[in-house]
């Protein structure tokens, strides 16, 4: 694996685990400035032992690695936005009553039914300056009030924390938001907000008017909605407005790489770009010349289209790729790989946690090391018959090596995705060249309606090719039970194939019969894990009740007539099924009375009805059931009382008032999420 072989590889690899361990820990910062100045200390007195006498060599290397993860850990420590001293975490009762809030519009996010949603930067709160991000949430109304990124705005709301899941296996939309330094959301109506006349034109605001523009003159030119938000996605990486359906369409079809800006665009512009300047001369000014302007073409492209983490990745690699070109030496793709992802995340360590990130990395790295190993097994001399066996060669090595992430984060699997890539590839090409000559005409008006018309009929026969393929359901392979430990062991097993397989001897042959070893015991374990394990849960569901129980991977659902036919096809119970390798065995009605482990629960519903005698240990409420909960309490005398999320909220907070009274502890699931008991 001669990615190894290099010491940057060691030395980087070191860091990224000291910002993992960072960000699991969370070191005080004391302490990692303190390890990171001792460490350097060492490193100073090492190096100068090494210069003295050679045996110093491996104290010196051991030394390197530890400064590397201090420097690692220093990085997540300084980019955590809650250290600074002005976050505005810091303000005392910050996330309990209500501010005045002044924000600036950084970035507009896909917007729901509700509301519309961006990310704002934090300028003051009350007369106090502070900094931070906030998601914040614009509720929509029958006027369709419009912001642009850049507004100043004035909100009078609450600053609300971010908050766990509040069912089992549910996405944590929180360390999602904590990974992108958002530390608490609001809400507010459009009509209560004031704006300023004051706008910050910033380069974000200098961006999102650049792509208006663009978009605005489409639309004068008859651009259809449907292929024009696509185009948006796939030449500007602005995914905020496409249709649900299409998405979807694009995932089952193993072609969502596509609508976000990667590699693919990335290295197309720099192949534009260079094609254009071939008429500058190659002396010294003028090569210098053509440097400067791919280079500022890339990032200007990349800033355009949101520097998400994978436009960062491509748009820094490819810079050094016209950095190499430019000095006439032949890149070693490793040394740029490795490089590029330093230097990513120095400047950025949170890109580290995205999953684009992730998976658009070991993408490129597998393609870099499997594809042409690939490439070998067979060389025809026919070139459409090349051209083809070079993409499902790049197409399979790109999905062995994203494969156990991808069933790791969505737990499915595309299985025409080399069909589609096939298909797909020669035609994002044409649009690729075809749209970057309309959007540089759009933004100044100037394109002529066949062009236009041209990128639209491309885009409207891709979008129809997509959902063709995404159509074969029965190919497309859904909710795979996926946990870290296969992870793992998927990946071991991986490696050692390819290693083996680039070079076969003894010691990798052990190696791949130690990995299948591996992967076989990690599944074992797993199922005797689940096999043993029995839980009783309270779903948190509104309007509704929906409780399970299961017994190793036997579910049995206990809910009203409506959940018990939706079952498996509602995306909570779904979550927790495939979350615990388990399946619904069962449908049952909801009774008052219920017996898990020992334990008595008794379930009051709305009718009030319940047997006067039963002694239980749990009381479940549901569906704001008319009672006197204090005398309910002295004829039963429960342990726990929980309320779902059927029960009016004003109703809940009398309970809670009553068990607080009679110290009795209770689980609202709608502030703490479901109830577990196991």
């Amino acid at each position: 694996m001669k990615v190894l072989q290099f010491p940057l590889a060691r030395v980087t690899l070191v860091f990224i685990v000291g910002i993992l361990f960072a960000n699991a820990i969370q070191p005080s910062p004391n302490l990692v400035f303190t390890s990171l100045f001792i460490s350097s200390l060492l490193l100073g007195i090492f190096y100068h032992l090494y210069s003295k006498k050679y045996h110093f060599v491996r104290p010196f290397g051991w030394t390197v690695l530890v400064v590397a993860f201090c420097i690692g850990m220093t990085t997540q420590t300084i980019h955590t936005a809650t250290n600074q001293k002005n976050h505005y975490s810091k303000i005392p009762n910050v996330y309990e009553d209500p501010h005045t809030i002044t924000v600036i519009l950084h970035e507009k996010l896909k917007s729901n039914a509700f509301s519309q949603r961006y990310v704002g930067l934090v300028q003051q709160i009350d007369t106090i300056n502070c900094s931070g991000k906030l998601l914040i949430n614009i509720r929509k109304d029958s006027l369709n009030h419009s912001f642009s990124i850049g507004n100043r705005l004035q909100i009078k709301s609450n600053i609300n924390p971010n908050s766990a899941p509040k069912n089992p296996n549910q996405f944590n939309y929180s360390n999602y938001l904590v990974n992108k330094q958002i530390y608490g959301q609001l809400y507010a109506d459009a009509s209560e907000i004031k704006i300023s006349t004051l706008i910050e034109k910033d380069i974000w605001y200098y961006a999102a008017q650049i792509r208006n523009t663009i978009i605005n003159n489409l639309k004068k030119d008859g651009f259809t909605t449907t292929e024009l938000n696509v185009a948006i996605a796939l030449l500007l990486g602005q995914q905020q407005e496409i249709d649900p359906q299409i998405i979807q369409d694009y995932q089952y079809a193993g072609a969502i790489h596509i609508l976000s800006v990667s590699g693919l665009h990335i290295g197309f512009i720099l192949l534009f770009v260079t094609f254009i300047l071939k008429p500058v001369p190659n002396n010294r000014k003028g090569s210098l010349l053509k440097l400067f302007i791919i280079i500022s073409s890339l990032w200007l492209f990349g800033i355009l289209a949101g520097l998400s983490p994978s436009v960062v990745r491509s748009v820094t690699m490819f810079s050094f790729v016209a950095i190499g070109q430019h000095l006439r030496r032949s890149v070693n793709i490793y040394h740029t790989l490795l490089v590029s992802i330093l230097l990513i995340v120095v400047v950025q360590p949170a890109f580290l946690f995205d999953v684009g990130f992730q998976l658009s990395y070991l993408a490129l790295f597998f393609i870099i090391w499997l594809q042409p190993l690939l490439a070998q097994l067979w060389e025809p001399k026919n070139k459409f018959l090349k051209y083809v066996w070079d993409i499902i060669s790049v197409s399979f090595a790109a999905q062995i090596g994203t494969l156990p992430l991808s069933l790791y984060y969505f737990h499915q699997f595309p299985g025409l995705f080399f069909i589609t890539n096939l298909v797909i590839i020669p035609l994002t090409g044409i649009i690729m060249g075809l749209g970057l000559v309309v959007m540089v005409l759009a933004f100044f008006n100037l394109c002529p309606l066949i062009l236009s018309k041209a990128l639209e009929w491309s885009l409207y026969l891709v979008n129809q090719i997509i959902h063709n393929i995404a159509s074969f359901e029965e190919f497309i392979l859904k909710d795979i039970p996926f946990n870290t430990l296969l992870l793992i062991g998927s990946y071991s097993l991986i490696l050692t194939s390819i290693l083996w397989f680039e070079k076969r001897n003894f010691s990798r042959l052990v190696a791949l019969l130690l990995s299948v070893i591996g992967i076989q015991c990690s599944y074992l374990w797993n199922e005797w894990n689940v096999e043993n394990q029995n839980e009783w849960v309270v779903f948190n569901i509104k309007k509704n009740t929906l409780i399970t129980e299961r017994n190793g991977k036997k579910v049995t659902l206990f809910a009203n007539d409506s959940l018990q036919k939706i079952g498996a096809k509602n995306n909570n119970l779904n979550a927790y099924l495939v979350g615990n390798f388990s399946h619904l065995a069962a449908a049952k009605e909801l009774k008052n009375t219920a017996f898990f482990n020992g334990k008595r629960i008794l379930i009051v519903d709305s009718t009030g009805v319940y047997p006067k005698k039963y002694r239980p240990e749990i009381l479940l409420l549901t569906q704001s059931p008319k009672i006197n909960l204090d005398r309910l309490i002295q004829t039963i005398q429960p342990k726990v009382i929980i309320a779902d999320a059927s029960n009016y909220k004003t109703v809940q907070k009398h309970w809670e008032t009553s068990c607080v009274k009679a110290k009795i502890p209770f689980h609202s699931t709608s502030e703490k999420g479901f109830y577990i008991l196991n």
